[in-house]
């Protein structure tokens, strides 16, 4: 089924609805402002490390570091959650990340390497769990399977947004007063954003450990192949990502245009948001896997442009095609993802699926800065990873079907598979699928 079919039987769905739903406005509002500190921390401690005269090399170790501790944890918070609920697990951690941000920007000159350092992954480490916590949320908050699929989409797209706005909130409040300044609005920010997602009624209430207690979900494991090899699809979609904002970098460089380096990112990205905003409007034919395919493909043919190794207006210009299927890729991993993982265990699967996207996106980054200065190898790597990414799916199509979720006793619901039998037919209300 083509991807860019929509099903006749299913109608446009509005986003004016979406929102209008109970919960969902303050859900995504709250989860994207808790979410900046991703964004903005690991700028805001660069600029306050080089500020404090520690230079930028010990700045990148420490921004590098801040990610990489909040990438590691993710698969451990989202187990905990799954057992203790959401609220119990994102307001300590958003309070020891505000305390921990604000603690680095108050030692300023006066703590060395090593304090900065601890600190440093002390906070990568306390992140909230917000995306994790979010897609585990979307079944309760949205039962309609049509409306959950706009909610998704918007949610996968609107992503991108932070990466444009934080950096450029961080530049501005360094430039307006200083790097502390922008590190402790950072902390307030995630604290504020957390708070507003945990205290909903949805998160609160959640409990998905006592509601697959009865079936062993929270015991059974939560590793398949078909999981692992979702995981491993991810992270070639991540390499592209980190290897295209290493390539921006050196394309400004070559075109003595410093701004290209922020500017091929943004484009990224608002191809993202678009992409997010027209595959959530309408029900698509074909199953989730057929979707996260023919996704998969579109998205590694955005990027054989680069291979022209065009100049700053057209490679500009051709980041918007990948960026637009990157939202339906992720989209509808996150789907194959509820499937495949075991009742109870959602939120940890989606921990370890978003562990996996930033595992190949450090990769592609590390890997790309060391092609920087051939420039066809660094256009080429976007490719090379998403290249990867199909190749897995198409190899791991088969195990990609729905089978985690295993019917329940007497009185439970059994979840839905990721393969649907007609696009034709109506949803059920209990599925999360998209036909």
């Amino acid at each position: 089924m083509s991807l860019t079919t929509p099903s006749t039987s299913a109608p446009c769905v509005t986003y004016r609805a979406v929102l209008g739903s109970p919960h969902v406005a303050r859900l995504l509002a709250g989860t994207l402002t808790g979410r900046l500190p991703n964004a903005m921390a690991p700028v805001a401690i660069v600029l306050w490390a080089t500020a404090c005269g520690g230079g930028i090399a010990l700045g990148g170790l420490l921004s590098a570091l801040y990610g990489l501790a909040s990438s590691l944890v993710q698969p451990v918070k989202g187990r905990l959650m799954d057992r203790h609920g959401q609220s119990a697990v994102h307001l300590p951690a958003a309070l020891l990340n505000a305390t921990l941000l604000v603690a680095l920007a108050a030692i300023g000159h006066h703590g060395g390497p090593a304090l900065s350092t601890a600190i440093v992954v002390a906070a990568g480490l306390t992140t909230p769990p917000l995306e994790a916590g979010l897609r585990a949320l979307w079944p309760t908050v949205l039962p309609n399977p049509r409306m959950r699929h706009a909610a998704l989409a918007l949610d996968t797209g609107s992503q991108g947004l932070l990466y444009i706005v934080g950096p450029l909130l961080v530049a501005a409040l360094t430039a307006g007063y200083n790097p502390s300044c922008a590190l402790v609005v950072t902390a307030a920010l995630g604290l504020i954003g957390t708070a507003v997602v945990a205290l909903t009624p949805p998160s609160r209430s959640r409990r998905p450990a006592q509601a697959a207690a009865t079936d062993g979900g929270p015991g059974r494991r939560l590793i398949s192949l078909g999981l692992v090899l979702l995981f491993v699809a991810l992270a070639g979609v991540g390499f592209a990502i980190g290897a295209m904002n290493v390539w921006s970098v050196a394309l400004a460089e070559q075109h003595g245009q410093s701004m290209l380096s922020g500017i091929i990112p943004a484009a990224f990205s608002t191809g993202s948001l678009l992409g997010g905003l027209v595959y959530g409007r309408r029900m698509w034919k074909g199953t989730t896997t057929s979707r996260l395919i023919t996704g998969g493909a579109a998205f590694l043919a955005g990027w054989l442009p680069l291979l022209a190794v065009l100049g700053p207006g057209a490679a500009t210009a051709a980041v918007i095609v990948p960026g637009a299927f990157l939202t339906v890729v992720v989209a509808c991993a996150f789907l194959t993802t509820d499937t495949l993982a075991p009742v109870g265990r959602t939120s940890e699967a989606y921990a370890w699926l978003i562990l996996s996207i930033g595992a190949g996106q450090s990769t592609g980054t590390a890997l790309a800065g060391r092609l920087a200065e051939h420039h066809l190898a660094s256009a080429a790597l976007p490719a090379a990873g998403a290249a990867f990414a199909l190749t897995v799916l198409l190899a791991g199509r088969p195990h990609l079907h729905g089978a985690g979720h295993l019917p329940g006793p007497a009185g439970t619901t059994a979840r839905p598979q990721a393969e649907a039998t007609s696009p034709d037919q109506q949803p059920n209300t209990a599925s999360i699928l998209v036909t």
